[in-house]
């Protein structure tokens, strides 16, 4: 059976993966054909006894830098590669929007790059798109690559769950998702207080607790949040509070 969704993944260290990602949901959507992938192993394509993939950057500064001949055999081999990605701090931020777009792509595959990074010429002859997870560094593309794809599968159809629960997670709307509580109705937590489920939640009023989850949603947006709070603003052609 072909596999609704597939990745290929080129990585110096093929066996992170699947790493998390073959555990619950995602793990079982693997078993079932959901998703498949392939890990291509970068140094298979070097040359020498050392079978060396990177070496030291034009211009000088610190680290390596990995060739773009051997990138480019790593890619060709692929016989259809899809939509081509490198994971990179400096790339277009991943985020729900995005993640949904790569979800109905047939074919991705995710450049992981290491050292100080991969020789641009490689990822321009390529067609790379440059995607990022967050404003910080990591040691490499491997843990990158796992997020993006974690974020993708659940999104899959019968990965997770019906639509309407996908569309009320963090993100889908635009906003941070409101608090949850569950039983018990009344918990004496490890500080002496006894901590209650708002009342709301209890009242059986399905249209109050939409409209306070609404509220709850909006007030955590605008308090951690701003820069997505003005995003939804300004998608919805609400000015901001103060502003006219």
């Amino acid at each position: 059976m072909t596999a609704r969704w597939h990745i290929n993944i080129i990585t110096l260290f093929p066996e992170m993966f699947p790493g998390p990602l073959g555990q619950s949901l995602s793990g079982k959507a693997l078993e079932n054909g959901k998703w498949s992938f392939k890990t291509v192993n970068i140094r298979d394509f070097a040359e020498g006894v050392h079978k060396s993939v990177d070496d030291t950057p034009y211009g000088g500064g610190a680290g390596m830098v990995m060739r773009p001949d051997i990138i480019e055999k790593a890619v060709r081999s692929i016989e259809n590669p899809g939509r081509k990605i490198y994971l990179s701090p400096r790339g277009t931020p991943l985020t729900q929007k995005l993640a949904q777009e790569l979800s109905e792509e047939p074919v991705l595959t995710l450049l992981c790059g290491r050292y100080e990074g991969v020789d641009q010429r490689v990822l321009d002859s390529e067609q790379f798109k440059e995607i990022s997870i967050g404003d910080y560094v990591l040691s490499g593309g491997e843990p990158a690559a796992l997020i993006l794809m974690d974020a993708c599968i659940r999104l899959l159809p019968e990965v997770v769950g019906n639509a309407e629960t996908t569309l009320e997670e963090s993100f889908s709307g635009g906003l941070l998702e409101y608090p949850h509580y569950t039983r018990p109705a009344e918990w004496r937590s490890a500080d002496g207080q006894t901590r209650a489920v708002p009342e709301i939640l209890t009242s059986g009023n399905h249209r109050n607790i939409a409209l306070w989850r609404k509220k709850q949603a909006e007030t955590l947006t605008q308090s951690r949040r701003p820069d997505l709070w003005q995003a939804c603003q300004e998608k919805s052609g609400k000015p901001e509070k103060g502003k006219k």
